[in-house]
């Protein structure tokens, strides 16, 4: 597991792009580019990228930053995913201010460029099958060999070329290739594919078209029409540069933008490859695109989290030269950081047990005061109501009690928050089962919490909900999806494999404070002593439904602690 680099250690694409402005570089421009292929949702690391192209741009005065969709597989892409990825850039804090474009938008001048490869004799028709091409390619230690097709003339190119466009050819009959070296050490050289025949209707384009251009021959073309300065990508592209400066020597092109690669982010316990995560969706380990396991921002929405917290994460992991596995529990710190300042405090019982409080007043309720957030006192106080029969967890209580157990015990006395001090005198247990149902409790008077007789002190502090008045909720508990830690970076075939089976615990017959009533889906919360929560829209007039964001406990504050007293 490595440690990610802090913003601290500072942002290599920036400097670059610092020292092309110092430079006069591009004409002292300054234009990214964030363009996801609209085959799926976006998760955590497209977030990186998303920070770090529009965050380039925001940096600079006049500096712009496109939304641009690699529509280029028909096979895969639909407006759902469009509409998608642009609810999340928006949510991130971002936008494009009308600079969205689509690599669709540009297939006939694509066509075109392709034209002047074959009449420059850089690009041929090849009729061999994919099978063939593959053979045909090498290996790593082997050089590739030449089709018996690359020699044919210009003019057999530009016709088969055409009849390719107006649909004369089935699937797979003829590709169009670049002409580089099929003896070059980097394979992507080796006469790359620049169009394949697809007889698959477009979703913008509808059949106007039945070829099709590739990632590596549209994405250069698409950023130079774009007049892109710096076209920044992961480190899996870097292979690929001198495809894409080869493909921007040959056209005649507006400009000629830099491409700058970077580790992706790979996160432990969780996956990370569009593949993968269409694979759960579909085959229904997952409820959806947004079910609050996933790494995609919909998911991690719906769970809770904050694009403030997800923004901080991306600027503290920074921009690496080398690929590395982040861990689960650093994401985590930020989502606690950053609800720990603006999430209200609320009391909730998960695992209810009924506690009796003989000596108080049967129909008596009062209305205690309860803080909102300590953190931020001007969101005020609420108030909560105490009744003779309270709720507590069943953890909170031991019959017989091990050492340092300072909740309830029988004869053991703690302070319910905000309220009185009550001590355990009684238990009622199940005569079938064995299992305590009840307690019976008395509570001192003179010792309610915030009066100037408040008095003597306990070591133990319970939150509590009033049986009365608690409303009924489910909580859903969230663990990692994985049960290694290697994140996205083992490969297997049967990868599901390490699926946790423990991802998904169901809660029901939760209490919550009233104070809940009006709680709208996306609200966020923290129940006092147990985790961070959030309603999911599931939630309904007679039950309410919470994820859990993330639990109290901080492990990564722990980690990094125990770093700095070595």
């Amino acid at each position: 597991m490595t440690t990610p680099e802090s913003s601290s250690a500072g942002n290599f694409i920036r400097e670059i792009v610092a020292q092309d402005l110092k430079a006069g570089k591009h004409g002292g421009r300054v234009v990214t580019r964030f363009p996801p292929e609209p085959n799926g949702y976006l998760h955590i690391g497209h977030a990186k990228s998303i920070c770090l192209n529009f965050g380039i741009a925001q940096d600079h005065p006049g500096g712009i930053c496109h939304l641009r969709f690699d529509d280029t597989n028909p096979t895969t892409e639909n407006m759902e995913y469009v509409e998608a990825i642009q609810a999340d850039v928006r949510w991130l804090g971002f936008d494009w201010d009308n600079r969205m474009f689509f690599a669709s938008d540009y297939f006939e001048p694509l066509y075109q460029y392709a034209v002047q490869l074959i009449k420059k004799g850089k690009a041929y028709v090849d009729s061999l099958s994919a099978d063939e091409i593959r053979e045909y390619r090498g290996t790593l230690i082997e050089p590739g060999k030449d089709s018996p097709y690359r020699t044919r003339s210009v003019e057999e190119n530009l016709d088969l070329f055409q009849r390719m466009r107006a649909g004369e050819f089935e699937d797979g009959t003829h590709v169009l290739r670049a002409k580089i070296d099929m003896a070059s050490p980097n394979v992507n050289l080796r006469d790359p594919v620049l169009y394949r025949i697809r007889h698959v209707a477009h979703y913008r384009a509808g059949t106007k078209w039945c070829i099709y251009p590739t990632y590596d021959y549209a994405h250069p073309l698409s950023d130079a029409i774009e007049r892109i300065t710096h076209s920044i990508c992961t480190l899996e592209f870097e292979d690929h540069r001198p495809l894409y400066d080869w493909v921007l020597d040959h056209v005649d092109v507006p400009c000629h933008p830099q491409q700058i690669e970077f580790a992706r982010l790979n996160l432990s316990h969780t996956v990370m490859s569009k593949r993968k995560l269409l694979e759960l969706v579909e085959k229904e380990h997952v409820t959806g695109w947004d079910d609050p396991r996933l790494p995609t921002l919909k998911g991690l929405r719906r769970r809770g989290y904050t694009p403030e917290a997800i923004r901080a994460f991306c600027e503290h992991i920074g921009v690496a030269k080398r690929d590395a596995v982040v861990e689960m529990a650093l994401l985590e710190h930020f989502i606690r950081e950053d609800l720990n300042r603006r999430a209200p405090r609320v009391m909730a019982v998960l695992q209810p047990l009924r506690v009796v409080i003989d000596n108080y007043p049967e129909g008596q309720v009062e209305q205690l005061e309860a803080v909102n957030n300590p953190e931020d006192p001007s969101m005020g106080t609420r108030k909560v109501p105490f009744s003779r029969v309270v709720y507590i967890e069943q953890e909170d209580f031991r019959e017989v009690p091990p050492k340092k157990f300072f909740r309830l015990a029988p004869g053991q006395e703690v302070r319910l928050r905000y309220a009185y001090i009550i001590k355990c005198v009684g238990v009622v247990k199940d005569e079938r089962t064995g299992k305590v149902v009840e307690l019976h409790c008395t509570y001192d008077p003179e010792t309610r919490s915030g009066s100037s007789q408040a008095g003597r002190k306990v070591k133990g502090t319970l939150h509590w909900v009033s049986a009365a008045h608690a409303l009924e909720a489910e909580a859903r508990l969230y663990d990692s999806l994985l049960m290694t830690d290697a994140g996205d970076t083992e490969e297997g075939r049967d990868w599901t494999t390490r699926l946790n089976p423990n991802s998904l615990e169901r809660v029901t017959g939760c209490r919550v404070e009233p104070s809940l009533a009006d709680a709208k889906p996306g609200s966020r919360y923290q129940f006092e002593r147990q985790g961070y929560f959030c309603v999911d829209p599931d939630s309904s007039k007679d039950t309410l439904v919470f994820n859990r964001t993330v639990p109290l406990r901080d492990s990564w504050a722990k980690i990094e602690k125990a770093r700095q007293e070595q």
